[in-house]
């Protein structure tokens, strides 16, 4: 069995049914399901293309869209970042990027171990990814344990701060001890684990990027975008991973759990959905963390919905789609970007 070890040059160091769903299931909600998301944002230095394709596609809904380039940790919008820069969430189903990822390295699964998840069926890792299969993911966890899935938390980035420069930002938290509800149940659900849309879109950027985990960077005046430089906060051994992680992400866009945010065969979409009710509030949540999967003017979107039952991951995956398909529409991802620092800079009423 392999060490956990994915560091390379800088390493700065509810019970599961048959079909792994939940036996119980929280009705209520204090969360609004639809809010004006954009009534506090500070939008100077934001890629204005970029937002007003978030703020537009996330509507009414309560919740809140990030995009960053996965190449430099250069955040280009938030949306609610109120939302954005609270102490988190419940991960849901998006924890199961980490799990993956963990179990692999640590010679539990590959590509192609088939996990039993009943009598008769049997699931490898792309349709547990696509599908988002809980019961793969809980016997993933039992045989990490608890250990283990702290210590990857902790080197893919979740329960710290993601930011270098935001001071409001607030870190996610990760369980002091094992659920009561068993160990699976953090692999699955994430129980015992909040992150905010700033963690998971730097979980997302590295398995975009093979393998380097950025500090988020938010500049936002014409000095520090004319001087921004990306920062790495460590460098992750995952390499060779990805290409048995990417085609669950495509699989959940195309036939999964994500179908909503599929646009184009040319400029795909791999992501990875989140539903669940975040039992502490209680909060019913949706989840969506992605990218597309080009090379040029490349993002990672993460969108979280928070409310009631209208909320889930997929209606958070149709969000993305329709922000993907915006800036597509306006060959976003065919040009440049490289446009003047002061065209960057806009009023506060822009956007909202």
């Amino acid at each position: 069995m392999k060490q956990t070890s994915l560091l390379l040059k800088q390493a700065p160091v509810s019970h599961l049914s048959a079909h792994g769903k939940r036996r119980y299931v929280i009705e209520t909600s204090k969360e609004p399901t639809f809010a004006d998301s954009t009534a506090s944002d500070l939008v100077d230095g934001e890629d204005l293309v970029v937002r007003r394709a978030a703020v537009d596609a996330l509507g009414p809904y309560n919740g809140s869209v990030v995009v960053v380039d996965p190449h430099s940790g250069r955040v280009l919008t938030i949306v609610n970042q109120k939302l954005a820069f609270g102490s988190g969430f419940q991960p849901c189903s998006t924890i199961k990027l980490m799990a993956a990822l963990a179990g692999m390295n640590e010679g539990i699964i590959d590509e192609n171990t088939m996990v039993r998840i009943g009598r008769r069926t049997s699931l490898n890792l792309t349709e547990a990814i696509a599908h988002s299969n809980n019961t793969y993911f809980s016997l993933v966890g039992q045989k990490l344990g608890y250990d283990r899935i702290i210590q990857y938390a902790h080197l893919f980035g979740l329960g710290e701060k993601a930011s270098l420069d935001i001071p409001e930002e607030q870190p996610g938290t990760l369980a002091s001890a094992p659920p009561e509800d068993g160990i699976g149940m953090m692999t699955s659900f994430g129980e015992g684990i909040t992150i905010t849309p700033l963690e998971l879109a730097s979980l997302v950027s590295v398995i975009a990027n093979d393998g380097t985990l950025y500090y988020l960077q938010y500049p936002r005046t014409p000095e520090a975008i004319a001087h921004f430089v990306p920062r790495i906060k460590r460098r992750l051994d995952v390499a060779h991973w990805i290409p048995q992680i990417k085609p669950g992400m495509m699989g959940a866009v195309e036939y999964g759990t994500a179908r909503r945010a599929n646009f184009t065969d040319e400029d795909p979409v791999l992501g990875k959905t989140g539903t669940c009710t975040d039992t502490r509030t209680p909060t019913h949540l949706g989840w969506f963390g992605s990218f597309n999967n080009i090379r040029q003017n490349q993002l990672v979107v993460v969108v979280l919905l928070t409310g009631g039952h209208r909320v889930n991951g997929p209606v958070a995956s149709g969000i993305a789609g329709t922000i993907y398909r915006t800036l597509d529409e306006q060959s976003y991802f065919g040009k440049s970007r490289m446009i003047s620092p002061m065209a960057l800079i806009s009023t506060q009423a822009c956007c909202r």
